[in-house]
């Protein structure tokens, strides 16, 4: 548990050298990195709240490697974090769900002993409506020696080698929510001094959810086990008290609400696309290490999700992360899918 007065005002600086100071072996190195981001995601705020002034809704008229089309903020926020770590001398390497492959670190800087995989701006599309959208981020380690530029085996590790992951969810506030490894904590900025102030230390998320976010236009291309789960899950099966449906379409807001409030996020597979959607080390392995830190769980379905070893830089995973029971459930009900 992190103790501080009921009128201490936490920067997010001061909590990170806070905990810091709490590892006499720490370098610092990863503090910077968060530093950095914390940095980027104040300028990408600023730029999705001055979306409907300036000329930057919409798309950019080009297609990721994803084949999806770009809107032209997703360009501008991947732009925005490639700039703000690509000189610290912390990283060796980055990857965006936005490029084709590893971002090297300019032949200028040094090279660090950590990689930056991120979703630079997830939920992009929901922009023009103004609804929440978010930043994903994962760090690890770099496994390969040397010093020098890092390589695709440092990317594809499995999610339970993180040190650090996070998010930011740019929605009537932004929030900026890590951890690494000791809890989960959440900062919101304060645009009056433009500092993210601690606010939510140590969430946990409830055991018990009561959300469910799944989009049912996929319910004819779903296994009968997952339909059978999900009917579970609304109380048509009379075997669990029904669930609220909420389904925003933005990733980020979907897990941000269920997690302080408990619930389920799920996208199953199904026969349109049988590995699923989402992208593991961008989307899926950052925002499971979060959860299992606030009490929570995630699955691909058949497996913990933070256990598959990747073999693609842009493989995607089916998910079912939130509350414990709910993921619990998951997991039992669909043994037979296996």
């Amino acid at each position: 548990m992190i103790a501080h007065s009921d009128t201490s005002i936490v920067t997010i600086d001061r909590f990170i050298i806070e905990q810091e100071a709490k590892f006499p072996e720490a370098t610092g190195e990863l503090s910077g990195i968060l530093y950095d981001l914390a940095v980027a995601a104040k300028m990408i705020s600023s730029k999705v709240r001055r979306a409907g002034l300036i000329d930057i809704l919409g798309a950019a008229g080009s297609d990721n490697v994803q084949g999806e089309h770009q809107q032209k903020l997703d360009v501008i926020a991947n732009a925005i974090i490639t700039k703000a770590m690509d000189h610290g001398g912390r990283l060796c390497a980055m990857a965006s769900e936005e490029e084709e492959g590893i971002i090297a670190i300019p032949p200028q800087f040094k090279c660090g002993k950590y990689v930056l995989l991120f979703d630079p701006l997830d939920g992009s599309s929901n922009i023009d409506v103004n609804v929440p959208v978010g930043t994903i981020f994962s760090v690890m380690r770099r496994v390969t020696p040397g010093t020098g530029h890092g390589k695709l085996k440092d990317m594809l590790q499995s999610g339970v080698k993180q040190v650090a992951a996070g998010y930011v969810i740019y929605g009537s506030s932004t929030m900026m929510v890590y951890t690494t490894g000791r809890g989960a904590h959440g900062f919101t900025l304060d645009p009056s001094i433009g500092e993210f102030l601690l606010s939510h230390p140590d969430i946990r998320t409830p055991n018990a959810g009561k959300y469910l976010s799944v989009n049912d236009a996929y319910e004819r291309y779903w296994s009968e086990p997952v339909r059978a789960l999900m009917r579970r899950y609304r109380g048509l099966d009379t075997q669990h008290d029904p669930m609220n449906v909420r389904y925003v379409g933005s990733l980020v807001a979907d897990f941000h609400r269920n997690l302080l409030g408990g619930g389920i996020f799920a996208y199953p597979a199904n026969t349109k696309t049988p590995n699923g959607k989402l992208r593991l080390l961008y989307e899926g392995n950052p925002l499971a290490f979060i959860c299992e830190q606030a009490g929570g769980a995630a699955i691909n379905g058949r497996q913990r999700l933070m256990e598959v070893v990747p073999t693609e830089l842009h493989e995607r995973a089916p998910l079912y992360i939130g509350s414990k029971n709910e993921v619990e459930m998951a997991t039992r009900m669909l043994e037979t899918d296996r």
